[in-house]
């Protein structure tokens, strides 16, 4: 976990290779290279068209939906920890924040990536991993409850930060808090169908 005294005080250059490193990483389409190379239809044409595990599953390949949610999920544990290696803790937040950006906002795919919830507990597990165990604890309690996957990861996602914050981690709880906002607002078209009662359950077909 990272210390919440020290102040953000990277050169440069070390922040740009840091936020770089979080770029590319974060920015690998998993879910689009899995199901190419499984000879699926692009997971762009189906369902939602986003690149994530939650669309891969559409595909009915749950093993590459696992794999899709383990690659997005460690490219931002890997960021993390490769930037707070080489460049410490301020180089570990900002590859942080470029890994779930990379995600969510890739080069490759015109900008049009994924929601961002895997890369989302990914980051967390490194910056501060007793908070992605509440996300993971959340998530689980939410979609059991309700059934939506969405709306789990939307109060998995609010419940992180605040949990980062009661662990002690500042600077990781007000980067969260960042990532949760986006989150947040990639979700828009869930929230508007979870409030018009046609959101899709788990497990549901079509």
């Amino acid at each position: 976990m990272l210390s919440s005294s020290l102040s953000w005080s990277l050169p440069a250059a070390p922040t740009l290779l840091a936020l770089a490193i979080g770029y590319l990483l974060g920015s690998i389409p998993f879910g689009l290279l899995l199901t190419r190379l499984g000879g699926t239809r692009d997971i762009r044409t189906i369902g939602s068209g986003n690149i994530g595990a939650t669309n891969v599953l559409r595909t009915g390949r749950k093993d590459l939906a696992a794999l899709t949610l383990l690659g997005d999920a460690l490219k931002g544990t890997a960021a993390v920890l490769a930037a707070g290696h080489l460049f410490g803790a301020d180089g570990a937040l900002a590859a942080g924040l470029a890994a779930f950006l990379g995600h969510v906002f890739p080069v490759w795919l015109g900008f049009r990536g994924g929601k961002g919830v895997a890369t989302f507990l990914g980051v967390t597990l490194a910056l501060a991993w007793p908070a992605a165990l509440v996300f993971a604890a959340v998530w689980l309690l939410v979609a059991w409850l309700s059934r939506y996957s969405s709306l789990a990861a939307l109060a998995a996602a609010l419940a992180t930060p605040l949990a980062a914050l009661g662990f002690g981690e500042t600077r990781a709880a007000l980067l969260l808090a960042v990532l949760a906002m986006v989150l947040w607002a990639k979700h828009h078209e869930n929230i508007a169908r979870l409030l018009a009662g046609t959101e899709g359950k788990i497990g549901a077909k079509g």
